[in-house]
């Protein structure tokens, strides 16, 4: 069912796209739209300038501001390696085992790991994310961020 609403969504936009000039709905303009203070931030490029829809940003202060810049990198960070870690076990698979009695080569691909994976090894890496995220046994994340004089960011931005 849902596939079939997306799919049926996909194919309004589609034509949408082709719909005589007059027929299209008029685009918001930007003029009405409240310029916050961080649309000269590192990161704003044309032809969305400053993203924000849902106003996250709206009456906050600049340490504020950087802990919501700081969070995105972080998230950014894991979704890539979310990814890898789908990609990689089609690939290559760990010696050993995940849990007493079954073995990584055991686990199958992709969803179908949720359901093979026993309670021992959803705790073993549920504990691990934890402790990479609360106490940053990984190393510093600030590893990344550039460390540049103001004058060479202002050059370097885009």
């Amino acid at each position: 069912m849902m596939k079939s609403v997306a799919v049926a969504l996909a194919l309004l936009e589609g034509a949408e796209a082709f719909a005589p000039a007059g027929l299209k709905a008029a685009a918001p303009s930007r003029a009405g739209v409240a310029r916050m203070g961080y649309e000269n931030e590192l990161g704003v490029i044309e032809p969305t300038g400053f993203f924000d829809p849902l106003g996250l940003s709206a009456n906050i202060d600049e340490e504020t501001f950087a802990q919501y810049r700081t969070a995105e990198l972080k998230h950014g960070r894991v979704a890539q390696l979310c990814v890898i870690g789908y990609i990689v076990p089609e690939i290559y698979r760990f010696p050993g085992e995940i849990a007493p009695g079954v073995a990584f080569a055991d686990i199958p691909n992709g969803v179908a790991a949720i359901n093979a994976i026993p309670s021992l090894g959803w705790l073993q890496m549920i504990f691990f994310i934890g402790a990479v995220d609360y106490w940053g046994v990984l190393g510093d994340f600030d590893a990344g961020k550039p460390d540049l004089a103001p004058e060479e960011l202002e050059k370097r931005k885009l």
